[in-house]
This record gives structure tokens, sequence and C-alpha cells, in this order.
């Protein structure tokens, strides 16, 4: 069986019934945009506070505009560097308003025109706002297939992406975003990945169980 086919069928017997109830799914498109830019640089449970208290108080462009800069970096200062993603978020707020009168493009590169919005961002909204097929690569999907030895340990965003695109069909490509995704969450960890706890069905051929090295 091809290294492909396995980490296919694993994830799928795994992560496949989660698909349709996932959290992502189906958002709404700003929220979904706002989420990632405050996910940058930060850990999943602060971006989950952070968008908690400030979709709570203003989820909509317009909204936003009117929010006071000092309150909306007050309602996000947990995720990080909030000043910075406070004022991304206002400056992607009006450009939706008055460029896109309020909608959002269905266009990769006009999604990175916008400030703070780049690979992963922009391949977030488009895969689950408009369910166009592409995989976004995050910190998880980044850090996994280099460990396991699917692509080069200096191959940057974009290289990572094509290479599991060209990997799997383009009809399994939210799976395997998804799943990597928690996988690299619950077993393949930044930190003390559960390779013998777990154990991991990949071991066999995982060039950082054989090598000891999990540094990417």
């Amino acid at each position: 069986m091809k290294r492909s086919e396995k980490i296919l069928k694993f994830l799928e017997k795994r992560y496949g019934d989660e698909l349709e109830v996932s959290h992502l799914r189906g958002r709404n498109i700003y929220e979904l945009l706002v989420s990632t830019i405050l996910s940058q640089r930060t850990r999943d449970e602060n971006t989950a506070k952070a968008c908690k208290q400030l979709f709570a108080v203003a989820n909509t462009p317009e909204e936003i505009i009117k929010l006071p800069m000092k309150k909306l970096q007050k309602l996000i200062r947990v995720s990080g560097p909030y000043k910075q993603k406070a004022k991304r978020i206002k400056q992607v707020s009006k450009i939706i308003l008055e460029k896109y009168n309020g909608k959002f493009p269905r266009d990769r590169e006009a999604l990175m025109e916008m400030p703070g919005i780049g690979f992963k961002t922009s391949a977030i909204v488009l895969m689950y706002g408009f369910d166009i097929p592409i995989i976004a690569v995050d910190t998880h999907v980044n850090r996994i297939p280099k460990r396991m030895g699917l692509v080069d340990k200096k191959a940057k965003i974009e290289e990572v992406r094509e290479k599991l695109e060209s990997m799997f069909p383009k009809n399994k490509w939210y799976l395997i975003n998804y799943s990597l995704v928690n996988f690299g969450k619950e077993i393949c960890k930044p930190i003390n990945p559960q390779c013998d706890k777990f154990p991991c069905p990949f071991i066999s051929f995982c060039r950082a169980y054989k090598t000891k090295d999990f540094k990417v």
C-alpha cells in the first residue's frame, strides 16, 4: 500500500465522521476570516476566547467599523499582538465594505491583497467558507508532512500545499485538511508527539520517528 493510501485510509477512518459537524464548515465567512486573523501567532484556546468576546459584541464589517479601536483591542487582547490584529481587522472590514460592497471575493489573489491575509488565511476562507477545494496549510498541516518525510523540512507553505494536493484526490482535500489539523493536535504534537503511546500508524515510514529528530 502506498504511503498516500495508508495516510488517507487512517485519517478517513478516524476523522471522517466528524467532517459534517466541523465547527468551521458552513460558518459565517466574515467570522471565519476574522478568527483566522486572530489565530495568527497564538494558541487555539486564546483564539477561541478572543472570538467569543469579539463576536458577542460585533460580528459584521459594519459593526467592526463602528467599534472604537480601544474597545476592539481590549476584546481581542488575549490573542497576542492585539494592536496589530485590531488594525488589520479594521482595514479588512473597510475593504470588504468599500471595495466589494460587503461581499467576499472568491478569488485567492484578491483575498491576499488584503492586510493580514496570506496563504493560510485565504485558503481557509476558500475551503471552509466557499467550499472551494484547496488545502490550507496551518502549523499542523505544515509540520506533519515534514516529519513524515513527504516534503523537505525546508519546504515553504505553498510547496507543502502543492505536494499534498498532488498526493490526494481533490474530493479528499477537505478531509486531509481537517484531519491533519486534528492529528497534529492530539497525536503528532509540536512537543512530545505521541508516536509510541498512541501508537502512530505511520511510524514505519516516518522520517522524524526513525531519526528521532522532531524539530521542524
